[in-house]
């Protein structure tokens, strides 16, 4: 019990990419070797999961907390609770199949496959950092930490336009990293300024006065609407996405990006309750015009990556829907979508790669009947689409579900206008899936079905899908506390259940 499995998790991606970057120049362990310390984190993940106790009564668990600034309060200390250990471990599932899908991505030449694959176990490493760390100014230094890895797999191993892309991912990252900066320093003065100044558990309950509230709230608000991405400020993401790798996007819209709705629930709610709850109006109508106008704009686009990049600004509109709705079932939603999403992203970012690679085009105007050229892989396509428009039995459903009627609990012309998001959703991944693999048989050489590789890449993904679908119950178990606690921060109850009087007498209740 005394293991620190949270530091383990974040010292062994870093220690694999050290061993990546030094091996000789014209090794051909890189590959097997960065898989190799992906996988081996991938066990300490599920060994940690193994220590964590569903229905404990604590906020964190398998905490370790040790001075590391004392004269600014500033600790090294990590810990999680349901939400940050599913995301974790959400993260240690997908780095390891992104490192086996981009097995041929980046030939061998001087040392770019050391730096690439180096690149994606510091990634895993910042992960680790931003999910567990309970100190906010940890936290904050993690995620700006993440940054980096990002910004070099974008600009190194991009498209034609990739350091345009990685400028502006960093920069719009940049300045909403700065302006939280400001509102953690705020906090940190507003707080108990102790050797543990920065821990989440103590700044909790703090008493501000109403206007510093509400400027803190903002300062991070702001930060994680931009990483979230969400409208207006999500116009870093579609250029990212097409020129990013698509295993990248995978990491970066499937996993951090989550960083943005999970800091709305760890600091926005837990530190601001009374702030969070005066911008909850604003913040549900911004959801909604990200989730509309996400879903709009991917009807609308011939670029199979920039399509699914939009599909996930309308995904993330439902995700802070159901967080600020302020209901059990809306946040478990949430929070299970978060999850829910980052498979169903990779699912579909794997498979555009995938074709992309044998037909060199992104453009989906070039696609067409690759259904009789490709099987596997236009199946793999139908079903991640069919998760994606949230098909009964297959994983979105569940959330969607949740959170539509979460929202209509407390909001119910909200809930209503919500549930239009579901068709526009069938809208955008069946028309896609029509362009692309329906229609006549293109006039092409024939090109090679799915490999033994990519289809190890793409069961893990495909197995999440049915077993979120048809059991997310263990999931949902491990969720549920830290969303009742979330609602407990903000002092919000489950709304009592309307109830026609006159039926109930008449049957004489």
């Amino acid at each position: 019990m005394n293991f620190p499995w949270l530091t383990t998790l974040l010292v062994l991606p870093l220690v694999g990419a050290l061993v990546v970057a030094l091996l000789p120049r014209a090794s051909t362990a890189v590959r097997p070797v960065a898989l190799g310390f992906s996988l081996a984190t991938l066990a300490v993940g599920l060994g940690a999961l193994t220590q964590y106790r569903t229905g404990s009564s604590e906020q964190f668990q398998l905490t370790e907390v040790h001075s590391w600034i004392p004269q600014f309060g500033v600790s090294y200390a990590l810990g999680v609770d349901g939400i940050s250990l599913t995301m974790i471990l959400l993260g240690l599932v997908l780095v390891p199949v992104c490192i086996l899908a981009a097995w041929n991505d980046v030939p061998v030449d001087g040392r770019r496959q050391h730096v690439y694959f180096s690149l994606m176990l510091t990634l895993l490493a910042a992960m680790v950092g931003v999910f567990a760390a309970i100190d906010v100014f940890l936290f904050y230094v993690f995620f700006e930490a993440m940054l980096i890895p990002v910004y070099f797999l974008i600009g190194m191993f991009g498209g034609a336009r990739r350091w345009k892309a990685a400028t502006t991912f960093l920069l719009y990252s940049l300045v909403g990293g700065l302006i939280m900066l400001v509102a953690v320093i705020g906090v940190y003065l507003a707080g108990p300024r102790g050797t543990d100044g920065f821990l989440v558990t103590n700044l909790t309950g703090l008493d501000l006065s109403v206007s510093a509230g509400r400027w803190l709230f903002l300062g991070f608000f702001i930060a994680f609407a931009i990483k979230a991405p969400m409208w207006p400020v999500h116009t870093w993401l579609p250029l990212a996405a097409e020129q990013a790798r698509p295993t990248t996007s995978v990491l970066l819209i499937g996993v951090l990006d989550k960083v943005g709705t999970y800091g709305m629930i760890r600091f926005c709610l837990a530190l601001f309750p009374e702030a969070s709850q005066w911008a909850t109006p604003v913040i549900l109508a911004l959801a909604l015009i990200s989730m509309v106008v996400g879903a709009l704009l991917a009807i609308g686009q011939n670029d199979m990556l920039r399509l699914i990049s939009y599909t996930s600004v309308s995904h993330f509109g439902f995700i802070v829907m159901g967080i600020f709705a302020f209901t059990t079932v809306g946040g478990s939603g949430a929070t299970l979508y978060m999850i829910n999403h980052g498979f169903t992203t990779a699912g579909l970012f794997l498979v555009a790669g995938m074709l992309i690679a044998r037909h060199g085009s992104r453009d989906i105007r070039d696609y067409g009947g690759w259904q009789r050229v490709t099987p596997l892989i236009a199946g793999v396509l139908l079903f991640s689409a069919m998760s994606g428009l949230a098909l009964p039995g297959l994983n979105s459903f569940v959330s969607e579900f949740m959170v539509v009627v979460g929202v209509y609990q407390r909001y119910t012309w909200l809930g209503v206008l919500a549930a239009t998001g579901v068709v526009l959703a069938a809208l955008y991944m069946l028309l896609m899936y029509q362009r692309i693999a329906t229609g006549p048989r293109p006039v092409m050489a024939d090109v090679p079905d799915m490999t033994g590789r990519e289809k190890l890449v793409v069961a893990p993904i495909l197995a999440a899908f049915l077993l979120l679908g048809f059991f997310p119950k263990p999931v949902l178990d491990v969720l549920e506390p830290a969303v009742q606690q979330s609602l407990q921060h903000v002092g919000a109850t489950d709304p009592a259940p309307a109830v026609d009087t006159a039926t109930a007498e008449g049957s004489g209740r």
